[in-house]
């Protein structure tokens, strides 16, 4: 009985391993692709009627909230899509449910400010004034603002700039002991999970801290450039832009990639 015992129990263990195995194999998969799937969800909008929303906005991408490509698809998100800043940069299409005075097409918008006030039992979309009222019908814009808020259907959606160069902005303040960036126009995911550094000279990359809304941080020095950076999105696709930031590096400037991610 005992030899039985033990087989039933090897038996059980080896099918949860295999079942482990799988979930995990399903999980990279799901996780290596942005979801194609709708999902429930709620929007409102704020700022002006015709507006971008976000004047700067907690993302901290400042005028570029004003500017095409970026001007009129800029959303807050309710804290599960700011995800603490970690969300700024991910791209959604968002469809109204009220047929009657919505179009069925989807409108593109970016996580660019964050909404803390929003709705906490589906994700909640804050989006701009211009952007809400795209989702109307031809003429009935006004109409679908003032009912203020709308049930929709989201889903991720790769980021898209077209004749952008993704570019690494250094924030204001930085110096060669406390280095911060952020990435803009980041095409695909749009959003960044990781943050990697290399000195000039130096075959090792430095992790860099998440600071506040898109900007990560190094807080060590003197550091020396030119510098390598190498990011990490949401989904594990990565990007190195080598020797990207010059050595005679300002801050408020933005210095371009030619790099892709993949």
């Amino acid at each position: 009985m005992q030899y039985h015992g033990l087989s039933s129990v090897f038996f059980l263990s080896l099918c949860f391993g295999i079942v482990l195995v799988a979930y995990g194999q399903e999980e990279h998969t799901r996780r290596s692709v942005l979801d194609q799937r709708w999902f429930p969800g709620h929007a409102t909008w704020y700022g002006e009627p015709e507006g971008d929303g976000s004047n700067g906005g907690a993302c901290g991408y400042s005028k570029l909230v004003n500017e095409k490509p970026l001007k009129g698809r800029v959303s807050a998100g309710a804290p599960v899509l700011f995800q603490k800043g970690k969300g700024c940069g991910a791209c959604y299409k968002v469809k109204c449910m009220d047929h009657k005075i919505c179009s069925k097409r989807a409108v593109t918008v970016t996580i660019m400010d964050e909404c803390p006030g929003c709705r906490t039992d589906k994700p909640h979309f804050d989006l701009s004034g211009a952007a809400f009222g795209r989702l109307a019908l031809p003429g009935q814009a006004q109409v679908l603002r003032n009912k203020g808020e709308l049930d929709i259907t989201y889903r991720r959606t790769p980021c898209k700039y077209a004749g952008k160069s993704i570019g690494f902005h250094v924030n204001e303040g930085s110096s060669p002991y406390w280095l911060s960036l952020m990435v803009v126009y980041a095409d695909g995911d749009g959003d960044v999970s990781s943050m990697h550094i290399q000195e000039a000279g130096s075959g090792k990359w430095e992790e860099m801290k998440h600071l506040w809304g898109a900007y990560w941080v190094i807080i060590k020095g003197p550091l020396k450039g030119p510098f390598s950076v190498k990011v990490t999105t949401s989904t594990g696709k990565s990007l190195t832009a080598k020797n990207v930031i010059p050595s005679n590096w300002t801050p408020k400037s933005t210095y371009n990639t030619n790099s892709k991610f993949k």
